[in-house]
């Protein structure tokens, strides 16, 4: 019997039906503003990778090199800033061998819908940081039914997503945070929607958007880690919606990023929906803002032209009834009186951890999506790369690689890296017989659904590939350009989180579902109609070399329920294996094995935390290593490098049909109002995790 974190056991509450996906109601609307209700924003006739024959590339290619110092040093997190070892043999040497059965030996933890924080036996738990914990010394204590908008800008955010941690020394980290959205349904009584709202909900509602550094010590010597409580804790920060930040990059001061308020169009406000990330190998985090369309009002007030812009990025039009209604507050989110306030958003935003007085940088040169995150590597001569995925039906995978060299040490020049270089977006081509590729999910005769592609130049500094637009257009209007972009770009499944292998090098990426997409839609990367359980995408660059325009592609996995036969788990005996539904957020440990965490369970369970050997004999091998409680969603995750510990963001805890403050479906993790947390799991001898 796996060990019990929480509410122990109880029946999930007999609600309303999960919408598509899963998800409940309360997520649909609080998350991403209903998406999955409205139209497909992506109407172009792009192709749907096709039947095109070309030879897959070759998978053979040397690891790329280097260690990044303070990085993978002490706590570092295994595959953070991952730049790769100049030979196999220089990895094995640091211990990050990733072969035979993954260094995996646990007892998985079977399906659950306990209010509980399910893991394997062996295993302890405890809660790091919870949604109202102080961040800032003068910060209060939490008080679910006094709240207000000064403490929550000095307390931990609301719903926790991203997780990094950045070494302070062996035993000492900082820790960053996204806060994603809020769902005032579970943080006030009797809320009962944006215009009914008070004004002073609103403004908490901002304060608990944003991301939060806080410093954390390990308990002892073991795999636990808690917050520091006491003393100076200068590092600390909480940013928000109304945190000053620039812009930087060629759309700064672009005529479509000014406004009245900033007439130059450098100096946006806050940011917002902020889902996951990555960090750079110079020490700063990136943070992806995501949904951010349904923040706004009066998008079919904007100036005629902008209309189609608008609503490309699915921005609200009126004042729909779930709406926040922010405008209440700040006039900026009404598009109405400033159209241009929209375009401020949807950014990769880079945070200095180390400096609590910094401002927050949106780099305009990486794109304006809904973007899931942003992981980096080192190209093999030293250009820094960033994979990003745009998280909405049928959209795009998208890299960056810098103009300029990575430079370990040079720390000045290294932060203007992520201000010049080549965006591109991703062209898929199968490698079987359209008809091969029926939607049953039986593999084409080749044996893989696999194939070649290409990365499509859009932008490259103040050079633009698309036709009819300017640079500074394919950058706030990314989507447009990758729909117009000679060549094609490919529409996916929802992609999502994009991280690098850091020992075999290649890239993954998780295709969370697509109930949308057709029996005349599917193609040999997304073979499934109605996808609702989501495949993840490996991919492998020319010579494993992260800068290269080609790559071989295949899907190692295709979730569901292992008794289905259009689930495919790279060849590995299915009745072995966990089920899985709805991959989010990938990250990995010093072995390289992928670890998933899941956002939407179809199946009927609740969400958790899986992994898989992604080569070797066991390769295909997925097993689950925990599940959250009742309503959340897995976010993070983090194996850190030592792998003495996983961290997972546990998201929207009892966000279920009908529940409310006076009704709660969880209880989790105080057994009072469900607190959205991060968490840390350790094996309770001190041994590996997974050992």
């Amino acid at each position: 019997m796996a060990n019990l974190i929480g509410g122990g056991r109880r029946p999930l509450p007999l609600l309303s039906t999960p919408h598509k996906g899963g998800r409940s109601a309360l997520t649909c609307q609080f998350r991403c503003g209903n998406a999955c209700a409205h139209d497909v924003a992506n109407t172009t006739d792009n192709a749907y990778f096709g039947d095109v024959v070309k030879e897959a590339l070759s998978r053979r290619g040397v690891l790329r090199a280097g260690a990044l110092g303070a990085l993978v040093a002490g706590v570092g997190v295994a595959g953070a800033a991952p730049a790769l070892a100049d030979e196999p043999e220089a990895a094995a040497a640091k211990g990050w061998t990733g072969g035979g059965n993954g260094g995996l030996n646990f007892t998985p933890v079977a399906p659950s819908t306990e209010d509980a924080l399910r893991i394997p036996d062996g295993y302890s738990s405890s809660v790091v940081a919870r949604w109202g914990d102080p961040v800032l010394p003068d910060a209060p204590a939490f008080d679910f039914d006094n709240q207000t908008a000064e403490a929550q800008a000095k307390q931990f955010g609301y719903n926790c997503d991203y997780v990094t941690l950045l070494p302070l020394g062996r035993d000492r980290a900082l820790l960053w945070v996204n806060h994603e959205y809020t769902d005032e349904s579970l943080m006030f009584r009797g809320y009962t929607g944006g215009a009914t709202a008070t004004e002073e909900q609103i403004k908490i509602a901002l304060a608990a958007h944003g991301g939060s550094v806080v410093e954390i010590e390990r308990a002892g010597n073991t795999g636990q880690w808690k917050l520091v409580t006491k003393g100076r804790r200068r590092y600390n920060r909480r940013i928000t919606a109304q945190t000053p930040m620039r812009f930087t990059g060629p759309a700064a001061g672009s005529d479509l990023l000014k406004t009245a308020a900033d007439p130059e169009g450098r100096n946006p406000v806050g940011m917002l929906n902020n889902c996951s990330g990555g960090t750079t190998p110079w020490g700063t985090v990136l943070t992806a803002e995501e949904n951010i369309d349904q923040y706004f009002v009066n998008g079919d007030k904007v100036p005629e032209a902008q209309k189609p812009y608008i609503a490309r990025y699915t921005i609200t039009t009126g004042t729909p009834a779930g709406n926040r209604r922010f405008d209440r507050v700040e006039e900026r989110f009404d598009l109405a009186k400033h159209p241009n306030e929209a375009n401020r958003f949807g950014w990769i935003v880079e945070i200095d951890p180390f400096d609590p007085d910094s401002t927050p940088i949106k780099r305009t040169a990486l794109g304006r999506l809904k973007h899931e995150a942003a992981n980096t590597t080192l190209s093999r001569d030293n250009h820094l790369v960033v994979y990003m995925g745009d998280d909405s039906r049928f959209e795009y995978i998208y890299k960056f690689v810098s103009k300029n060299r990575y430079i370990p040490g040079f720390d000045r020049h290294n932060r203007t890296l992520l201000d010049e270089g080549t965006l591109y977006v991703a062209k898929f081509t199968g490698d079987s017989p359209a008809a091969e590729i029926d939607g049953t999910g039986k593999l084409p005769s080749d044996g893989a659904f696999d194939g070649s592609g290409e990365w499509l130049p859009l932008v490259s500094g103040d050079k633009s590939y698309v036709e009819g637009m300017t640079a500074a257009e394919v950058l706030v209007y990314t989507r447009v350009a990758a729909d117009r972009v000679k060549g094609g770009a490919t529409k996916m499944d929802r992609p999502e989180d994009m991280e690098r292998n850091p020992v075999t090098g290649g890239v993954y990426v998780a295709l969370t579902n697509n109930t949308n997409r057709t029996a005349a839609q599917v193609d040999e990367a997304n073979p499934r109609p109605s996808n609702k359980h989501g495949h993840v995408l490996e991919l492998v660059e020319k010579g494993n070399d992260a800068g290269q325009r080609t790559f071989a592609w295949s899907l190692p996995l295709v979730c569901g329920d292992p008794a289905d036969p259009a689930t495919y788990f790279a060849g590995y005996d299915k009745s072995k294996v966990s089920p899985i539904s709805c991959p989010d957020n990938v990250t990995f440990d010093r072995d390289g094995n992928l670890w998933i965490s899941t956002d939407g369970n179809a199946l009927g369970s609740n969400d958790g935390l899986f992994v898989m050997p992604v080569r070797g004999k066991e390769r295909g091998h997925l097993r689950q290593f925990l599940t959250v409680p009742v309503g959340a969603e897995t976010c993070g995750p983090l194996v850190s490098e030592d792998q003495r510990s996983v961290f997972v963001a546990v998201q929207h805890p009892g966000e279920i049909d009908g529940a409310s403050p006076d009704q709660p479906a969880s209880r989790w993790p105080d057994g009072d109002q469900p607190r959205p947390a991060v968490a840390v799991v350790w094996h309770a001898k001190n041994k590996k995790i997974g050992s």
